[in-house]
């Protein structure tokens, strides 16, 4: 058994530590707004097994520029923090290569086979079920063209991964979502996805289940320092608490933490927006993907979700919700009978590597220090299996099919 610490209480530290308590280690978890509501909480939903195609890709580069132009389209960037972002766009440019796009397709890929299973295993160990539904999803396009196109990669991704896909006309599509009333030209269902009913109430499960079995200190990690005895954590308002090993898996804020270390790495924010209606008076019976427009809706439990896009910006930067309203009015588009007003807007940061694929890895200087973070929209999907992943490591050290995901390839 060995005394481990982690830096975060997000769906990625307390998924850590759900697999650390299960092999018997001594966990505290550390956490400076256990109350918040993180990525984690205000993302679709969704169970996204079928997403293996990083944000940088020859398509989304040559789209960038109308985006930017539309400035509550699906992609924005706050001029202001251009200097600070620089660094990373410049590497987000560099990995859109058809070269780099498949390096990062395979390495998803090789995640998201596990993803459910990984998912399906954190429930039973933390006594939860209901919480997810395989219902699918529907994606809707406004041209005949784009309909096509995405069929066309859709099956070539559900090869991969086992799972159903179907292209939709637009009669198809309104019977399996009769909501959708106004012009589309068709869309493409793919079974691969799953709802979860409720992520708030997932990741307080997680945290519950971590305060009862382990340690929950609601401070914030300042800085991490190396001793001959073990690692310390020096935490706002806390003496300072040293471990065997650490997991550092604070979201955005990790990379303080990783520079403190003598370690380069390129994570931002990709910020999100959504609206949340409680008990609807509009009904869907899967997620929606309106792709062109960057933003999906999803059905919860006794609510409905409309929300995605990216801005990027500063963490601190203050929020813009005009462009949670954005979505809204471009959804009524489709569904009419979507309410004008109503709803709770949220503003969350998802952080993310240029080239999509998240950090999973050692410190390649000290084996006692895990890193897991930047995994942009994935980090709901790819929690579990990334706890299982960072147990594997401190247990047993770096191995072959972790290398796409190591830190060192920012060094």
């Amino acid at each position: 058994m060995a005394r481990i610490g982690i830096a975060g209480a997000g769906i990625i530290g307390c998924a850590t530590a759900v697999h650390l308590i299960e092999q018997g280690h001594d966990v505290t978890v550390f956490e400076k707004d256990p109350g918040g509501l993180p990525a984690s909480v205000g993302n679709a939903g969704i169970l996204a097994v079928p997403e293996i195609d990083p944000l940088a890709r020859p398509d989304m580069i040559l789209s960038a520029p109308k985006w930017l132009l539309d400035p509550l389209g699906p992609l924005t960037l706050r001029w202001q923090d251009l200097p600070a972002l620089t660094p990373w766009l410049v590497s987000l440019l560099m990995a859109a290569t058809p070269a780099r796009v498949k390096q990062s397709r395979i390495a998803l890929l090789g995640l998201m086979r596990e993803a459910l299973g990984a998912h399906e295993h954190l429930a039973r160990v933390t006594g939860l079920s209901g919480h997810m539904k395989p219902t699918g999803a529907l994606t809707i396009f406004d041209s005949e063209k784009a309909v096509d196109d995405a069929f066309r990669h859709g099956r070539e991704n559900a090869t991969l991964l086992g799972y159903a896909v179907e292209k939709l006309d637009v009669g198809q599509a309104r019977a399996r979502v009769p909501a959708l009333e106004g012009k589309f030209a068709g869309g493409v269902f793919s079974a691969g996805y799953q709802t979860f009913l409720d992520p708030l109430a997932l990741l307080r499960h997680l945290q519950a289940y971590v305060r009862e079995r382990a340690t929950l200190v609601d401070a914030a990690v300042e800085s991490v320092r190396q001793e001959a005895n073990g690692v310390t954590f020096l935490a706002t308002g806390e003496a300072p608490a040293t471990f065997d090993k650490v997991v550092i898996a604070a979201g955005v804020w990790s990379r303080t933490l990783v520079r403190q270390l003598g370690l380069r790495v390129l994570l931002e924010t990709e910020r999100g927006y959504n609206t949340t209606f409680t008990n609807p008076q509009v009904t869907l019976d899967l997620p929606v993907f309106f792709a062109e427009h960057g933003f999906v809706a999803t059905p919860l439990r006794n609510a409905l979700r409309v929300g995605g896009a990216v801005e990027l910006a500063k963490p601190e930067a203050p929020a813009n919700f005009a462009r949670a309203a954005a979505m809204r009015q471009k959804m009524r588009r489709y569904v009419p009978s979507l309410p004008e007003t109503g709803g709770t807007e949220w503003m969350g940061r998802r952080p993310s590597t240029p080239d999509s694929v998240p950090v999973i890895s050692l410190c390649p200087a000290d084996p006692r220090i895990a890193l897991a973070f930047g995994h942009g929209h994935l980090g709901l999907t790819l929690s579990a299996i990334t706890g299982r992943k960072i147990a594997q490591l401190l247990n047993s050290g770096e191995t072959p099919d972790l290398g796409p995901f190591s830190i060192q390839r920012f060094q």
